[in-house]
């Protein structure tokens, strides 16, 4: 039987060795690059975080100790993604927390560099991902109860390509999770069914991913879809954001 010492300090978590992880304005560029849920290189994140090969090279390897990055190599080429979801949701909320200067995300919208209609991570976020999930919850399809989401069973799901868990198999995995969109301050679902709801959308056509950053296309036959199916005005929601040629 082991006995454990009284004098020996509690084990708690490492706090300082995430804070040093992410308390870099590069390493937190390229943190966020990754959030779209794909992996890039170590040049190509360089990129996105203004900084030479070499020094992208030096920070992903402290995050990759941190445990918030995992590098894997294919061929020639090492590429790095996210450790897992629970990484993105907690950056996910740490963005939602963090200062923000108000007009540099005006500009950024402006110019373009911060998509209306974007993934983050496996699921959609930014105004219209907060607009579906209020039309959700309108259609009492989504219920809001004790801080978090309830899916409602109804046929109204199936266009959507969403599939409800068996009520008769519970897991410990939250269906549809509540997530504070980081720039709207309002909520957005994640969990299996933001994943579905996005799955669905590139799957069909609704939405087609950009060659860069995590900015999604709404197509027409996306418009339309999501207009009929959740009743949106999306032209009062996204006006201005841009949009794919009508194709499939």
């Amino acid at each position: 039987m082991t006995v454990s010492d009284p004098h020996r300090p509690p084990r708690t978590p490492r706090f300082d060795i995430l804070g040093q992880a992410i308390g870099d304005a590069s390493r937190t560029r390229m943190l966020c690059e990754l959030m779209e849920g794909r992996a890039y290189t170590n040049k190509e994140l360089a990129s996105a975080a203004g900084i030479t090969p070499q020094t992208a090279t030096a920070h992903l390897r402290l995050l990759c100790d941190a445990g918030l990055v995992v590098a894997e190599k294919r061929g020639r080429c090492v590429y790095n993604r996210l450790a897992g979801a629970e990484v993105a949701q907690a950056l996910e909320q740490l963005a939602a927390i963090a200062p923000m200067d108000s007009l540099y995300l005006a500009q950024r919208r402006k110019a373009g560099g911060l998509a209306e209609v974007r993934s983050c991570y496996d699921h959609l976020a930014g105004p219209l991902a907060v607009a579906m999930t209020e039309a959700l919850l309108n259609k009492g399809m989504l219920i809001e109860r004790e801080g978090g989401f309830h899916a409602v069973p109804s046929e109204a799901w199936q266009p959507l390509g969403v599939q409800l868990p068996d009520q008769a198999k519970p897991t410990r995995q939250t269906f549809a999770r509540p997530c504070l969109d980081w720039t709207e301050r309002r909520l957005h679902v994640a969990g299996p069914l933001g994943r579905q709801l996005l799955t669905h959308a590139l799957a069909c056509g609704w939405m087609q991913r950009r060659a860069h950053k995590r900015g999604l296309t709404l197509t027409a036959p996306g418009r339309m879809a999501l207009e009929q199916i959740l009743d949106l005005q999306l032209s009062e929601i996204t006006g201005g954001m841009q949009q794919a040629p009508n194709t499939v």
